[in-house]
């Protein structure tokens, strides 16, 4: 089944970071309006990267559509993690480093390979960093309602 909704892709994907259906490039627009959700976006982590360094924040998002948005979340050696509870489910992947994610009373060492799901409204965050960290952050947005934008502060 097909979706129609209006779609904001992320900064990223309005620089070239991604392409929509049948391997178009993404239109240059801030948000793109289309009938149907593409089949596939495709992205390369090392241009959301260089991106998400350009702009000095922790958070650059590279995929939204109606039921999920994702994002790349960096926090360097000593960093702290701003972060306040969030109304989506979500999922993290570490990509590289090591550090500790508390959620509530409970502390999980995290490193390369790691998956951690926190529930919507939970407190959590990243402490006791110490390599860089490089997480994929992946939000669940129940019923494409655009959810809380992810914003890692």
């Amino acid at each position: 089944m097909k979706l129609f909704a209006t779609i904001a892709l992320s900064l990223a994907a309005v620089a070239g970071l991604t392409t929509l259906n049948r391997g178009a490039p993404a239109p240059v627009a801030e948000e793109v309006t289309m009938q149907e959700v593409p089949d596939w976006i495709h992205v390369d982590i090392d241009e959301v990267r260089a991106q998400r360094a350009e702009h000095g924040r922790p958070w650059q998002e590279f995929i939204r559509v109606p039921d999920l948005f994702t994002g790349l979340y960096e926090i360097p050696v000593g960093g702290e993690d701003m972060q306040s509870p969030h109304a989506d489910d979500e999922v993290y992947y570490i990509l590289a480093g090591r550090g500790t994610a508390t959620v509530g009373d409970d502390r999980i060492e995290v490193g390369p390979g790691s998956v951690l799901y926190v529930a919507k409204d939970k407190d959590h965050r990243f402490v006791d960093i110490t390599e860089d960290l490089s997480i994929l952050v992946f939000f669940a947005t129940a019923g494409g309602d655009g959810g809380d934008g992810g914003e890692e502060e």
